[in-house]
């Protein structure tokens, strides 16, 4: 029987593709700060914008597409139960081959109604605007969860890292919560890699660091991991 393994990603895995997080932004997207475009306020205040900003962030998506930390992730399949948390809200996991992918903080290839937050929609193209509605007749929202708002999946994450036989955390170095607690999970038998070029959050376990970006240190990794086969 394989092993357990779960991944949490950040993003350093997706910016290798070319995707602007919203550290690279500097907390700015067109002079506007991130939580005017990113936040239940923002959405009441100025859904136009809103739309616009992540009709953008979808156009670079639709370009984009999965790295060597992508595909290496995907083909640790071959040897482990493999299970994917995601705080990234691409879908390069899923298109480089990952099966089990949980996404933390939304999916941007979605919509979702604002009058009922069960229903979701698969976008067709990158653009979302005023009057696209749902089959209820309200507008649709991205399916993001915002700053301010609650990470409905955490529950399902938690469980997923109690379960894990291997821990690997790739492209974030633990900054933001409440994903950054998921460590606090792993069982302490299991052994944690870090494949991040920062430095990690404060940790209290002792965890293999290697210290290189994603689409390098996913070939250590695969390396490291071949003891536990």
């Amino acid at each position: 029987m394989k092993r357990k393994l779960v991944v949490l990603s950040g993003a350093g895995v997706s910016q290798e593709s070319g995707l602007q997080t919203f550290r690279d932004m500097g907390g700015l997207w067109e002079q506007y700060e991130v939580t005017d475009v990113a936040s239940p306020e923002a959405w009441q205040r100025n859904p136009e914008l809103v739309l616009r900003f992540y009709n953008e962030r979808r156009r670079k998506l639709w370009e984009a597409s999965p790295n060597r930390a992508h595909i290496g992730i995907a083909q640790l399949e071959k040897l482990f139960d493999v299970q994917v948390v995601t705080q990234n809200v691409d879908d390069l996991h899923e298109q480089a081959g990952s099966s089990h992918v949980l996404h933390l903080h939304g999916e941007l290839r979605k919509a979702r109604s604002t009058a009922d937050p069960n229903l979701v929609y698969t976008l067709q193209s990158p653009e979302l605007n005023p009057g696209d509605l749902c089959e209820k007749g309200s507008q649709l929202r991205p399916h993001i969860v915002w700053f301010g708002e609650p990470v409905p999946n955490i529950g399902k994450a938690v469980t997923l890292v109690s379960g894990a036989d291997i821990f690997v955390i790739i492209g974030t170095s633990l900054q933001v919560y409440p994903a950054a607690g998921l460590i606090d999970h792993v069982n302490r038998e299991a052994p944690v890699f870090l494949v991040d070029p920062g430095l990690p959050g404060t940790i209290t376990r002792q965890v293999h660091h290697i210290r290189k970006r994603a689409t390098e240190g996913i070939l250590l990794l695969e390396e490291m991991l071949s003891v536990y086969v």
